[in-house]
Order: C-alpha cells, then sequence, then structure tokens
C-alpha cells in the first residue's frame, strides 16, 4: 500500500506541481501569441488561405520551435492548461477587439487586395500578397474560367481566399 500511495504522490506531483511560476507561464504564453500573429501578418495571407506542403512544413515546425519557448522547462499537466489557458484568452479578447473596433480589425486582418481588375493582372497587388501568377491562375479555374481575361475582379481576401467575379458575358 505505501508503495501506491508513493506513486500515487509522484504522479499527482508531475501532473500538477508547476516547474516554473504560473505568472512565468503566462508571460510565456502571452509573447509567444503576440510574435506569431505579428509573424503571421508580416509574412503574409499565403500561409492562412493559399497552403502548400512548403507552408504546411513551415507552420508545423514553427509550432514545435515555440511550444518550448512557452512551456519553458515545464511539462506538467497544469502548466500545459495554464498555457493553453493564456493562448485561447488573448484569443478571445482579439477576436473581441476586431468585432469591436474597425482599426484593430484593419491591422490584425488586413484589407482586401485586387489582384486582376477587367482581366488585367495586378502585378504589384500579386506581389505585395507574395502570390505568383500560378497561385492566381489556379484560384480562377477553381471559378471554372479558362483565364484571367475572363475575369471581371479577383480579390485576396482578408482570410486569405481568392474570390473571382467573372465578366458579364453578353
Amino acid at each position: 500500500m505505501d508503495r501506491f500511495a508513493a506513486l500515487m504522490g509522484s504522479i499527482s506531483k508531475d501532473l500538477f506541481h508547476l516547474q516554473v511560476p504560473w505568472e512565468e507561464k503566462v508571460i510565456r504564453a502571452a509573447v509567444v501569441y503576440a510574435f506569431l500573429l505579428l509573424a503571421l501578418r508580416l509574412f503574409g495571407r499565403r500561409e492562412l488561405g493559399q497552403f502548400t506542403a512548403f507552408d504546411l512544413v513551415v507552420l508545423l515546425t514553427l509550432s514545435n520551435i515555440l511550444q518550448n519557448a512557452m512551456i519553458g522547462n515545464d511539462s506538467s499537466l497544469l502548466g500545459g492548461l495554464v498555457g493553453a489557458t493564456v493562448l485561447l484568452t488573448a484569443n478571445l479578447g482579439l477576436a473581441y477587439a476586431v468585432f469591436r473596433s474597425r482599426a484593430f480589425q484593419r491591422f490584425f486582418t488586413g484589407e482586401p487586395r485586387i489582384l486582376v481588375r477587367d482581366g488585367v493582372v495586378q502585378k504589384q497587388a500579386l506581389a505585395a500578397q507574395r502570390l505568383t501568377e500560378q497561385d492566381l491562375l489556379a484560384a480562377v479555374h477553381n471559378q471554372g474560367l479558362e483565364d484571367f481575361s475572363r475575369v471581371h475582379l479577383a480579390i485576396s481576401e482578408p482570410n486569405g481566399t481568392i474570390s473571382v467575379i467573372p465578366k458579364h458575358e453578353g
């Protein structure tokens, strides 16, 4: 029975004893969250809406690298729950701020950008979105159009998708 009690004590300590102060956990999680928001905003919408295999590898590797920065030397269950709670709370707060403020919305989600206007590719806007003409052509093909000449507008939306409005035939 003593062995069982010792085992349960050890498990309890490993699960619920924070190995670093909870305040450090909160700061680490908040800083990693802010860094990721800024980095994804700076590196463009491609990461969010136009995934390639390369983008997926980068995001998976990034999450693994930043995990250690967020949790530090603490691998306890309680430490993980504190970090997750901070991330979810920060995300909820940001979503609320974006909902309430147009300025926050523009800063964090960006503005739509016109990529094609009346069949003419807007090369500067395409470069700003870090998209190739092939990426754009794939979005046009997804709408059943053969080429840019049939496009009235193609818009890079803040969520990373590309909306295509065909020209009216007639």
